[in-house]
């Protein structure tokens, strides 16, 4: 609910994913991905930033291997909210939606995700 320090879903160690379940199916057309700015962190860095991850659309929670969506490097040096456009050619509407993290920008213990939002036409 806020961008407060330490208020953020934390995983141990540098992977790890997310599920969404979207109020109703959509076209997904970006993501954005929310980490708290460097300024506002205790130790002046985001190591705790998601690094490189990608997103899929899944047809139902039980499907192993969703349909890529796009791969994306959120950018420490940037903006605190980032936007990611769908990389990938798709004609198929999803609500459900899965994050997954392959690094973070260097923090040994855990990745902290603050906000990860679907933005797409119903």
């Amino acid at each position: 609910p806020d961008m407060y320090p330490g208020n953020c879903w934390a995983f141990k160690g540098s992977q790890g994913y997310l599920v969404v379940r979207l109020s109703m199916k959509i076209y997904p057309t970006a993501f954005t991905v929310e980490h708290i700015p460097k300024t506002l962190s205790p130790k002046g860095n985001i190591s705790s930033a998601p690094r490189n991850f990608s997103v899929y659309g899944l047809d139902d929670e039980y499907q192993e291997e969703g349909k890529l969506l796009g791969e994306y490097v959120y950018d420490q040096e940037g903006e605190p909210l980032q936007m990611f456009p769908v990389l990938e050619e798709n004609e198929d509407a999803f609500q459900i939606v899965e994050l997954r993290i392959f690094s973070n920008w260097g923090h040994a213990e855990y990745t902290c995700l603050y906000r990860f939002r679907v933005h797409g036409k119903p």
